[in-house]
């Protein structure tokens, strides 16, 4: 498991208290891994694949969208927080790490900072935990992921099915919906207070500027009776916004209208 570092140890409180009294569960920190996230389009996995010295990806699961294989001394996971095509998670031994940053350069792929993989996110319209839920009461229903949860498989149990069931049957007080700012010179950030009139309030989780639609755009928890306007409050002046569904971008097309 990769987990958020900004909530690395309350994840691993969690999974150990989970895990208390189940002979085979065992949770460890591997400190002796390091992470090289290769972010992009098939030409990025490509990329990769040059500075690993691998001709091609084994399998057709390596090939997927969303699939991991071992690619010894490599483990390659295609996950992430990008909406541009592909992305390949390497993890290895520390010792090994510099080398593969320096092949990976020497082919052409360029460094970049969280900054720049945060404007990704945000135009894939993805949730980043710790922004998005707040508060460890909030459930993935309240936060517009409820695709994530598997309450349709009959027997399929799992830690907080009864309570998610529950409140799955009870409407819903609060929705998650997106805020894309009409070309106003100002940045939505988090905590950013959201105004729909006649409605109530609600607050920006995570905002930025999108190169690719210029514009602000952000992720905001609003009222459910939210429809297509709302304002947002930036440093005292109230700025209207646009309330659209995510994504923002689909693999580098704009997917929303202008």
């Amino acid at each position: 498991m990769v987990v958020n570092a900004g909530t690395r140890d309350k994840d691993l409180e969690w999974l150990r208290s989970a895990g208390a009294g189940r002979s085979a569960s065992s949770v460890e920190p591997r400190t002796d891994l390091a992470m090289i996230a290769v972010q992009g389009p098939e030409r990025a996995v490509k990329a990769a694949q040059r500075a690993r010295r691998q001709r091609r990806a084994r399998g057709a699961r390596a090939r997927s969208r969303s699939s991991a294989y071992d690619a010894a001394p490599w483990f390659v996971a295609r996950t992430g927080l990008h909406g541009r095509g592909r992305l390949g998670d390497h993890a290895a031994r520390r010792t090994g790490a510099p080398e593969f940053w320096q092949r990976l350069r020497d082919v052409g792929v360029a460094q970049c900072g969280l900054g720049a993989r945060d404007t990704l996110r945000l135009e894939a319209g993805m949730n980043l935990v710790r922004q998005r839920h707040g508060r460890e009461r909030r459930t993935p229903l309240e936060s517009g992921l409820a695709w994530t949860v598997a309450l349709g498989a009959a027997g399929r149990d799992f830690i907080g099915r009864r309570a998610r069931s529950s409140r799955r049957r009870r409407p819903a007080r609060r929705a998650s919906s997106s805020g894309c700012c009409s070309r106003i010179a100002r940045v939505l950030r988090s905590h950013q207070k959201v105004i729909v009139p006649a409605v109530g309030e609600g607050e920006v989780t995570s905002g930025t500027f999108s190169p690719t639609l210029e514009r602000s755009i952000g992720l905001a928890r609003v009222p459910a009776a939210t429809a297509d306007r709302c304002e947002v409050e930036i440093r005292g002046r109230l700025l209207p916004a646009r309330v659209v569904r995510p994504p923002f971008v689909r693999n580098g097309t704009i997917a929303i209208s202008l």
